[in-house]
């Protein structure tokens, strides 16, 4: 979808998709926030008295093309020197089409890639 790679291109960030045996995607534009918090709704986050303890967890919007079903286990997404590990992702739909892809991501820091 062109309005979407069209906005990512111009305000996402460089962002790669890897796995464990070196094959990387080449680089593409994506969002990747830290994930805001509403309603006390915690995503294995501490609610203390000045806000939620960081679990790391963070937005992820791609383009369609670079989807996550198909990859074999080990996989990850590289950005700006940090990397991520899907949990959760799905397909949004424009009519019939895939308009972009939306994701729950961790931060892998600490955490063996190869696990």
């Amino acid at each position: 979808m062109a309005a979407v790679n069209a906005i990512l291109s111009k305000y996402g960030r460089d962002t790669r998709i890897k796995d464990t045996t070196g094959w990387s995607t080449k680089s593409f534009r994506a969002f990747i926030q830290p994930l805001r918090y509403k309603n006390k709704m915690y995503l294995e986050g501490t609610p203390t008295e000045i806000g939620v303890i960081d679990s790391g967890y963070y937005l992820y919007i791609g383009p369609p093309e670079h989807s996550f079903e198909h990859l074999p286990s080990g996989y990850y997404i590289e950005s700006a020197g940090k990397r991520f590990l899907v949990d959760r992702f799905e397909k949004i739909y424009k009519g019939n089409s895939v308009f972009y892809i939306w994701a729950v991501i961790k931060d892998m820091e600490g955490q063996d890639v190869y696990n």
